[in-house]
């Protein structure tokens, strides 16, 4: 079983040092004394090498490390090509030290996530306030969480990744009319082979998918606001009220008045 660091609290981290970017000058190499602390160091742009116990890495955009105190590393890169380097000293609060995940160096695929991340962090720690610095250190354990994914986590195929987005497109908007051809068509799929993956990842086939989502904003907006039922139903591409009504009652085990609050039942019957 591999090592999850002990989130459910937080990591509860310590910054040393302020975020910091750096473009590495063209002469630029590193060989670092033993370090006292941990370091998160992660490559924003451009392409180099780094060793560490006698391991190579080669570095480009994305590539993260954590080290941690008594590391050595040494590093160089490719003059015209200038490293971006995005880094934070730190060390957690309180024992165990193990609070920091177990992964040396990893590449996060989400390099838009990172940049974004390593901005954020930045300009809320130089406002100058507790809360900045807060956030910072929440940033911070994101960059480990990442980190720690992309280590241990099974790497996504592109054709994975595109059926999950378009999951995510059908979750964002169940009421839209989507058809099972326009989905493989935004995965780049046969629509065969898009459904064989799609029940592969998800578990269930499209239309059923579709539906679950439909169902589960049905019960958000049931939930939250007063539109009425009919409202809600055509909202989420039901044409018909009582097919709509056997639907979720099939998937929640009551039908959708009996979701409802009283108090947005009354409201919504007296409008």
């Amino acid at each position: 079983m591999t090592h999850q660091p002990a989130i459910s609290k937080g990591l509860d981290l310590q910054l040393l040092s302020p975020p910091t970017f750096w473009r590495c000058e063209p002469s630029w190499s590193w060989v670092s004394r033993p370090l006292p602390d941990h370091l998160l160091w992660c490559v924003l742009d451009g392409i180099g090498r780094l060793e560490l116990d006698n391991r190579v890495t080669e570095l480009g955009p994305g590539m993260c490390a954590v080290f941690k105190p008594g590391d050595a590393p040494t590093a160089n890169h490719d003059p015209r090509r200038r490293l971006l380097v995005f880094g934070m000293h730190f060390t957690p609060r309180r024992p165990p030290a193990d609070v920091v995940p177990e992964a040396r160096w990893a590449e996060v695929r989400d390099r838009v996530l990172l940049g974004a991340l390593a901005r954020s962090s930045d300009s809320a720690y130089r406002r100058g306030d507790r809360l900045g610095e807060r956030q910072a250190e929440l940033c911070l354990e994101q960059f480990l969480c990442l980190i720690w994914e992309a280590a241990h986590g099974t790497q996504a195929s592109s054709v994975d990744t595109a059926i999950e987005e378009v999951a995510q497109l059908i979750r964002q908007d169940p009421g839209r009319d989507w058809s099972v051809s326009e989905m493989a068509t935004r995965a780049s799929l046969s629509r065969a082979q898009f459904t064989r993956r799609f029940v592969a990842q998800n578990g269930m086939a499209p239309a059923q998918y579709l539906i679950n989502a439909r169902i589960d904003r049905a019960h958000q907006l049931l939930t939250e606001t007063s539109m009425t039922i009919t409202q809600i139903a055509a909202a989420l591409g039901y044409a018909d009220v009582p097919y709509f009504s056997r639907q979720y009652k099939q998937r929640t085990g009551r039908p959708p008045s009996a979701t409802r609050p009283r108090s947005t039942e009354s409201r919504a019957g007296s409008n």
